[in-house]
């Protein structure tokens, strides 16, 4: 029996950036299709989208590449405290503790990846047209 692997969300987006055809990139990016994708892709080029965060890296200190204490498809669920204004009771400093506190948990690629998404960087190689041919209604026009 061959056992499924999951891949980690930056695990899939280095090979959609190595991959040279639009096509097969879409196609990558259908077959690892997650909830941990899909939310990294739409909060970094769904404009409607803005993040309560400075711009810029916070100062934080990055796990190891080969021990890590936990990856974006466990974090994701976290995201939405981050997009839009400070709700009533929540402090700036906490909201930016939990942030550099679930940057610090993740590999250090995916901490990568999630600073870039909450300034709205760009993937290298993975363009907003593919995201929106992969998953047409994820980022509204």
């Amino acid at each position: 029996m061959v056992e499924k692997r999951s891949y980690l969300v930056f695990e899939v987006i280095d090979k959609v950036a190595e991959t040279k055809a639009k096509k097969d990139k879409v196609a990558l990016l259908k077959k690892h299709d997650s909830t941990a994708l899909r939310s990294l892709l739409r909060a970094t080029y769904d404009d409607s989208l803005q993040f309560n965060l400075p711009k810029g890296n916070p100062p934080y200190t990055e796990s190891s590449e080969n021990s890590f204490p936990s990856n974006l498809h466990l974090q994701v669920k976290r995201l939405p405290k981050f997009i839009g204004t400070l709700k009533e009771g929540m402090d700036r400093i906490n909201t930016e503790t939990q942030f550099i506190a679930m940057l610090e948990s993740v590999h250090p690629r995916e901490a990568e990846l999630l600073c870039g998404m909450k300034d709205k960087k760009s993937i290298p190689g993975v363009t907003k047209a593919v995201v929106k041919e992969a998953f047409p209604n994820l980022i509204p026009e």
